[in-house]
């Protein structure tokens, strides 16, 4: 496969997801991540609404932003709603803008083998692929399902080696590795269920003020 040439911008991870709330298991993947792919950054794009998931189950997004600064504490991770101030709505669209607004930097898509799975359900994913390179990691109870995924035949000859996963501000586009990471058995649904009232602490704490975007340092106020 042909390499870029000398990699220029800033390396910097895209981890897309609803934080509906983040919890350690979104830090350790992230970390992990940042570790394996010597990032400089990474940056958690905290969804104002995924297409894909029902709206009724959603906290408001000043408390899933809120949670996920939490979590991003004293890391290189940076927690950004940049989707409402780009005013989009699918990746596609998010990442393009994104790409757009920082040349500077140099993008990697992250995303989980449960996402790799469903990646055809995605607009225009194909044209995501050939934008970034996409790190995906292994995920307990995902891994079988997405090796045997639509998308990964489509991916197939596009798989870089684990042991390349250093270089992938060189490589051309598409290019996908795959990231195995230990297992990590927490989930927001599970936070869900067991405190289905979790973002109202959020929720009374920045009612007023709002919460400051990590990446565009805006102020998120509840719609």
């Amino acid at each position: 496969m042909r390499e870029c040439g000398t990699p220029t911008g800033l390396p910097t991870g895209l981890l897309g997801g609803s934080f509906n709330p983040a919890h350690g298991g979104h830090r350790a993947i992230s970390l992990f991540a940042a570790t394996a792919l010597e990032l400089e950054e990474l940056w958690w794009l905290v969804s104002p609404g995924n297409p894909l998931k029902p709206k009724e189950d959603m906290a408001p997004l000043p408390a899933r932003l809120a949670s996920a600064k939490k979590q991003a504490r004293r890391s290189r991770i940076r927690a950004t709603a940049i989707e409402r101030a780009l005013d989009t709505r699918y990746t596609i669209d998010t990442l393009r803008a994104i790409t757009k607004r920082y040349p500077k930097r140099r993008f990697i898509w992250i995303m989980g083998a449960d996402n790799l799975a469903s990646f055809v359900r995605w607009r225009r994913w194909r044209d995501i692929a050939r934008m970034m390179p996409i790190a995906v990691v292994a995920r307990p109870g995902y891994d079988d399902v997405a090796m045997a995924a639509p998308a990964m035949a489509w991916f197939r000859r596009y798989v870089r080696r684990p042991g390349q996963r250093k270089n992938w501000t060189r490589w051309s586009t598409p290019a996908l590795v795959y990231l195995r990471f230990r297992p990590d058995l927490r989930s927001a649904t599970a936070i869900r269920r067991a405190d289905p009232h979790w973002f109202k602490v959020y929720a009374d704490l920045h009612s007023a003020r709002g919460i400051r975007d990590a990446v565009t340092h805006k102020i998120i106020y509840k719609e």
